[in-house]
Parts: structure tokens; C-alpha cells; sequence
């Protein structure tokens, strides 16, 4: 079932068509993926999808219904800009943007006592928001946006000038707000941020939507019969058994005699075949089938897309 739907999704500004005729159905209880380069659109439908700015055509749906303002109390928005109060107390602010949301005053001050506390923040509450490193501000805004627990969240690049603790710990939050049934709509540039969190995504490249599905769907469908191999013995040996139907990419040495192999078969049907010739030539610790990385993905659908739109 999908929590939120769009239908055939336009847009335009003067002389910028932003959006052309997309459609995304996100999952209830599911991180889904909202990628594109610069520009293609995404920021558009995030504007769209929190009302800030209208569609010229097309349909939004939440939970079933259309889509309406009331909606927004069931969501969470953290933009890629950051928009605090500067000259504003930490906990002030705090507490005002989260009654803003519906709670009372007292269940967000339990709320935001139990979340300061998580992220060690309480020695910040009376300080003021210019005060705070960029990432410390973020942390403020991250728990600003879950706080009225909203059954959708919208974070666009959430870990945008984050160091590798603090993002790790951020995601870590996130993937917890998925199993208690919050459904998210993510937009990154960071692909491996995708292929670690996203149940499902949507591409957008130049205001059109080019690749939509499960992560691990679209990964096995871009597949290119690339295998690795682990193995001990005489790499030559290996090397010599080889013939046009299975291409060496790579040859890694690794520890007291092992090797690592990077293969590229002809045919999706010689895996079996390989491995026969390989067992002949040396001993067999692993083979296994090498999937694109999703940035591997994103470059090829969108060099594709780039190709076929210059031909039209």
C-alpha cells in the first residue's frame, strides 16, 4: 500500500519546464529514494509534495485520498537549506517550532529533554542557534522535524555536512523511524547513503522520471555478468585456462597466497562453466556474482537518458 502517490506531475517556470509528467508511489513503512543531478527536478516535487509551491497539472494522493493542507500535519519536512532562528535560544526555539506541529507545550518538552539528551545536546538548550556548528544546528533541525512523530518524513540531503560519526549515528535514527512504521522520502546524491538505507527509488534527470523500483531490483537489472572470485594457488594457472568467453578485469593479490579475480562472462549462462575450469586450476574460497553500485546505476541510466534525449 502507498502512503503518498503523485500522478503525472507537471511544472513549469519562465522559460524551465521543472517537471514533466512524473509519478512516484512510496510505500508505507519505507525509505524511498529520490535521486537526480542538479537541476533535474527533484527539489521541485519536494516543494510540490509540502505544498510551498502548486503543480500545474496532476494529481497527489496521501493515505488513499487527495492530498490536502491538513495532510501536512502528518509530515515532516527537513530541507537542504536550513532555516533556524538565529539570534533565537536553542530550547526556545525549539519548543516553538514543535508546538507549531500540534503538540502541547508539555509533551514537547518531554519529547525534546528525551531527544537532547540522545544526541548530548543539553548543555546547548539556552544557547543561542548562532552559537552552533553547522552540524550541531542540523542535529537541532533533525529533531525538530521527527518530533510530532509524523507518519511521513521528508529529509533532503539530511547528512550534508555531517562527519562520519555523526551521520552514521543519524542514519542509524532513521532506519529506527522505519521500523516503528514511519514511512521516508530521502533525496541524496549520496549513493552509498542509497544502497545502505532506500527500500525503493525514483531517478529524475532532466524534469522526467528514467528509473523507478526496488534498489535491489534495479541493481540486479543493470547486472553485466560480472563475477569475483577468491582462491588459493598459481593465479597463472588460472590466467591460463581463460579463454574468449571469460575476460580477466582484475587481478588482486591478497594474504599467504590468495588471490582475487575480477571476471566478466560473455554469457549469463557460463557461471557454471567457469567455475568446472577455475576448480581444475586452483582451490575455490568464494564466487559470487559483483551487482553495480548505485552510482554505478545513477551514471549509466542518466548517460543514457542524456543520449536518447539528444536524439529525439
Amino acid at each position: 500500500m502507498s502512503i503518498f502517490e503523485a500522478f503525472h506531475i507537471t511544472k513549469s517556470f519562465t522559460g524551465h519546464n521543472a517537471l514533466n509528467n512524473v509519478s512516484i508511489h512510496v510505500p508505507e513503512g519505507s525509505i524511498y529514494g529520490l535521486l537526480g543531478p542538479n537541476g533535474a527536478g527533484k527539489t521541485t516535487l519536494i516543494r510540490i509534495i509540502n505544498k510551498i509551491t502548486a503543480p500545474d497539472s496532476g494529481k497527489l494522493m496521501f493515505r488513499g485520498k487527495e492530498y490536502t493542507h491538513n495532510d501536512l500535519l502528518y509530515m515532516g519536512y527537513l530541507p537542504e537549506e536550513r532555516g533556524l532562528y538565529k539570534k533565537m535560544k536553542v530550547g526556545e526555539q525549539a519548543l516553538y517550532l514543535s508546538q507549531l506541529k500540534g503538540l502541547t507545550k508539555s509533551d514537547a518538552m518531554k519529547r525534546l529533554k528525551h531527544w537532547f539528551t540522545k544526541f548530548e545536546m543539553t548543555d546547548w538548550w539556552n544557547k543561542k542557534v548562532e552559537e552552533l556548528s553547522k552540524g550541531m544546528a542540523q542535529k537541532v533541525q533533525f529533531i525538530i522535524t521527527v518530533l510530532h512523530e509524523p507518519k511521513l518524513l521528508i529529509f533532503d540531503e539530511p547528512f550534508s555536512g555531517f562527519d562520519p560519526v555523526n551521520a552514521n549515528m543519524l542514519k542509524n535514527e532513521v532506519l529506527k523511524l522505519r521500523e516503528r512504521g514511519t514511512t521516508i522520502i530521502f533525496s541524496t546524491h549520496d549513493m552509498a547513503s542509497v544502497e545502505e538505507l532506500c527500500d525503493n527509488i525514483t531517478l529524475i534527470d532532466r524534469s522526467k522520471s528514467i528509473l523507478e523500483g526496488r534498489v535491489s531490483d534495479i541493481r540486479a537489472n543493470y547486472k553485466s555478468n560480472i563475477y569475483e572470485l577468491e582462491f588459493e594457488g598459481d593465479p597463472d594457472k588460472l590466467v591460463q585456462k581463460l579463454n574468449g568467453s571469460y575476460e580477466l578485469r582484475e587481478l588482486t593479490p591478497l594474504e599467504e597466497g590468495k588471490s582475487r579475480a575480477t571476471i566478466h562472462l560473455t554469457d549469463t549462462g557460463l557461471g557454471n562453466e567457469f567455475l568446472k575450469l577455475a576448480i581444475s586450476s586452483v582451490k575455490i574460497n568464494s564466487f559470487r556474482e559483483v551487482l553495480p553500485t548505485m552510482n554505478e546505476v545513477f551514471i549509466k541510466a542518466v548517460s543514457e537518458n542524456k543520449k536518447h534525449t539528444q536524439h529525439e
